[in-house]
C-alpha cells in the first residue's frame, strides 16, 4: 500500500495560494486602495454632487449613521501604498530572476546564486522549479 503525504493544515495551504497567485493578489490590493480614495474623494470634494457618487455617498454616509468615507479617507491610500509596494516588489524581483536565468555562463550564475536564491522568497513555486532545473543543468548541487 502506498504511503500517504500528510495531509496539509490550512494555514500551510493559504501561504502556497498566496504565494501562487502573488502577482493578482498585489493588483487585487492596489485597486482596492485606490476604489477606497476615490469613494473618499467622491464625498469630501465637489464631485459629491456629480455622476454616481450621490447615490453611493447616501449608502456610505447615511444621514444618521456612521461616516464611512472618513474611514476610506485613511484606509484607502494606505491599502493603495501597500499594493503598490507588493506590486513593484514582484515586478522587480521578476526583472532581476529572468535576466539572471537567461545566462549561458555557469561563472555568472555562480556569482549571482545568492542573489537568485533571494529572489525566489518573492517569486512562485513554479520559479522556483526552473532555478532547481537551471542548477540540474549547470550540474551544481
Amino acid at each position: 500500500m502506498p504511503s500517504r503525504s500528510p495531509k496539509q493544515t490550512f494555514d500551510r495551504r493559504v501561504r502556497d495560494w498566496f504565494r501562487r497567485h502573488r502577482f493578482a493578489v498585489a493588483i487585487v490590493v492596489f485597486a482596492s486602495g485606490v476604489l477606497l480614495s476615490v469613494l473618499a474623494a467622491g464625498d469630501l470634494t465637489p464631485l459629491s454632487s456629480v455622476g454616481p457618487f450621490p447615490t453611493i455617498n447616501a449608502a456610505t454616509n447615511p444621514a444618521n449613521g456612521a461616516n464611512y468615507n472618513l474611514a476610506f479617507l485613511i484606509i484607502g491610500p494606505i491599502v493603495s501604498i501597500i499594493g503598490a509596494v507588493l506590486f513593484g516588489g514582484y515586478v522587480l524581483s521578476r526583472r532581476r530572476f529572468e535576466h539572471l536565468m537567461q545566462t549561458k555562463s555557469k561563472a555568472e550564475f555562480l556569482r549571482n546564486l545568492d542573489s537568485i536564491e533571494e529572489l525566489l522568497w518573492d517569486l512562485t513555486p513554479s520559479d522556483e522549479q526552473r532555478y532547481l532545473d537551471k542548477r540540474a543543468e549547470f550540474r551544481l548541487r
